[in-house]
């Protein structure tokens, strides 16, 4: 059994128009939220043993904005190839997976395409097919390797927006 924490980026900040988007930071609500996703995936025992994440400034910093809720959290592999990936690109960065509870973190558009194929049912929850920021979905694979993962194989265990928390 394998199981997928995929996480989009918390609300970054837009507040400098000259920085490149790879350099955008969260904004204060961004930081918040991920706090508080921290706090969800460890009262839910979603306890990543592995971190793949995007090398933009925003998606490090949602993780180290989830990490300290965390029990013994891993450390961070930055996946430079997920910066704004799409579905095969994360699926090939998925495949190379070592750990049995793997947390991947990305952005938009890709994100959300990778969720919506990757699991046999979407969730009800209308936010699943934008997934907005901080989206993030628990999917479990019958799987012995990352590297035997595809398209329509999972099965979602759970799915929650950061508005959707209540602490």
């Amino acid at each position: 059994m394998k199981r997928l924490i995929l996480t989009r980026h918390a609300k970054s900040s837009w507040d400098d128009p000259l920085m490149s988007d790879h350099d955008r930071p969260l904004n204060e609500r961004g930081k918040a939220a991920a706090a508080d996703l921290g706090q969800w995936l460890a009262s839910r025992g979603y306890v990543p043993d592995q971190v793949l994440c995007s090398d933009a400034v925003r998606t490090r910093a949602t993780f180290s904005g989830i990490a300290p809720a965390l029990p013994g959290a891993p450390a961070l592999e930055l996946k430079p190839t997920l910066y704004h990936a799409g579905p095969d690109v994360m699926l090939a960065v998925l495949r190379h997976a070592t750990a049995d509870t793997v947390m991947m973190i990305g952005h938009n558009p890709g994100i959300a395409e990778f969720a919506h194929r990757l699991v046999s049912k979407t969730p009800i929850s209308p936010d699943f097919r934008k997934y907005p920021t901080g989206a993030t979905l628990v999917v479990d694979f019958a799987l012995d390797n990352w590297a035997e993962v595809g398209f329509g194989q999972g099965v979602t265990v759970d799915f929650i927006v950061p508005r959707e928390i209540a602490l």
